[in-house]
């Protein structure tokens, strides 16, 4: 399963707070992600929440039409610790 981590300037606040965002195809169930999450990075998930993001067609500044894909953004709340990934680089 493929799920990439969400690097924005809300994310990264939320991370402080111990809330991390990742994003997965829409397929995918809460158990699913469970278990792929915690296997892949050694960690043990306390809460999932999901958000569904349906397909959409935009215009562009040309007039083109472009589509979106559709997509699943995931919330997880660890049981203990912190995620290394989402820790600012102090300089």
């Amino acid at each position: 399963m493929k799920f990439t981590p969400i690097f924005t300037e809300k994310s990264m606040s939320q991370a402080k707070t111990g809330l991390y965002s990742f994003w997965v195809l829409p397929t995918y169930t809460k158990g699913q992600i469970k278990k792929s999450i915690e296997d892949a990075l050694n960690i043990k998930i306390a809460k999932i929440l999901t958000q569904n993001y349906k397909k959409i067609t935009v215009r562009t500044a040309r007039g083109t039409r472009k589509t979106i894909k559709a997509m699943k953004k995931v919330l997880i709340t660890l049981k203990s610790g912190k995620m290394e990934m989402f820790e600012e680089v102090k300089k």
